[in-house]
């Protein structure tokens, strides 16, 4: 007999998988509160790395069902959301997904529904990447510094600490500045 289980996951502390679970009992289904993971992790960790995912996995056994609001619950990356299903699909796990009229994505349609999606989001990705690239190529030409901001009067103010004598964790103190600024211009001096 086929169990039901729901993974809802958010990437920051400030936001709440509520509405996810919500969306899913409004959907029809009734899941016992034991039977939904909830997690807080970012959706470009492998869903095989997430602790929560992999409590789910311990649970589930062939012929349950596995449903998700979206797609990119499961993860950001096309080739790891392939890769998550088909691991649930040899397992015997359907999965389905709501924003896809509960599509089971194990299914034959399901599969090709993915994968088309799965190119859009990566086509979409590879895009932004190729814009982004063409804006600092151009902003470059234009005689634009880029990167981080050079701190004016850090670099010898580190130095002038270090000649004193001052450690690291004294200069940080003194100058109330980062450690890591600190490290980073203590080795230039």
């Amino acid at each position: 007999m086929s169990r039901t289980f729901v993974y809802a996951r958010v990437s920051t502390d400030d936001q709440t998988t509520d509405n996810q679970v919500q969306e899913v009992e409004r959907a029809g289904f009734n899941v016992q509160a034991s039977r939904v993971v909830v997690e807080t992790v970012s959706g470009s960790i492998s869903a095989s790395e997430r602790k929560g995912f992999q409590s789910l996995l311990h649970k589930m056994e062939a012929e349950d069902v596995l449903i998700v609001t979206k797609l990119d619950r499961l993860g950001r990356n096309a080739m790891d959301v392939r890769t998550t299903i088909e691991n649930l699909e040899s397992r015997g796990i359907r999965v389905h997904c709501l924003a896809l009229g509960g599509a089971d994505l194990t299914s034959s349609t399901g599969k090709m529904t993915m994968q088309i999606l799965g190119a859009v989001a990566e086509f979409e990705r590879d895009l932004l990447i190729e814009r982004t690239q063409a804006g600092l190529a151009r902003a470059k030409s234009e005689g634009k510094k880029l990167g981080r901001p050079v701190a004016t009067g850090t670099i010898e103010d580190v130095k002038a600490c270090k000649a004193k004598g001052l450690t690291q964790a004294q200069t940080v103190r003194h100058l109330s500045i980062g450690l890591t600024t600190v490290k980073r211009y203590w080795k230039a001096a």
